[in-house]
């Protein structure tokens, strides 16, 4: 499984362990950026990945920020993805088993590193319950489908 991984400057540390974890687990992960703790805007970094997610290049992308609340804003805007801000477990659980995410957003200025870890892996083993949520995910589809443009 190939997953793509982002993060603005407060999300770089993080990043970096978690990229670390990720290959420990067996999983190829490509770094969208940024590269540094050099200041960059957190929407560029979280489109390129939620983009590269929606093309069907990578099966997951992980976003971090400050809250993870902003990454999921920007993602979100991309057609194809369902981004969930996860600071919780029980969150990690529920937007994989109910909402079938495809992207994860973390908050660097909210988790430490074996919590963050703890939630990814979670997030990543959790499967898709489909059955009664499927009709809500097809739901969000159809608007999605009606208001959004596909990425080019």
């Amino acid at each position: 499984m190939q997953i793509a991984i982002g993060a603005d400057h407060g999300g770089f540390q993080l990043k970096e362990e978690l990229k670390k974890y990720l290959s420990e687990l067996g999983y190829a992960v490509k770094d969208f950026g940024t590269y540094s703790t050099d200041a960059v805007d957190y929407p560029d970094i979280a489109f390129l990945v939620a983009r590269a997610v929606a093309s069907k290049e990578y099966e997951y992308g992980i976003m971090i920020d400050g809250t993870g609340i902003a990454s999921a804003m920007v993602a979100n805007k991309v057609r194809g993805i369902r981004a969930s801000a996860c600071n919780e477990v029980f969150l990690a659980i529920s937007s994989k088993e109910h909402n079938n995410a495809n992207m994860l957003c973390m908050g660097a200025s909210v988790l430490a590193a074996p919590k963050a870890k703890l939630i990814l892996k979670t997030w990543l083993d959790t499967p898709y319950a489909g059955a009664r949520h499927q009709k809500r995910i097809d739901k969000i589809n159809e608007i999605e489908a009606r208001f959004m443009l596909p990425v080019v």
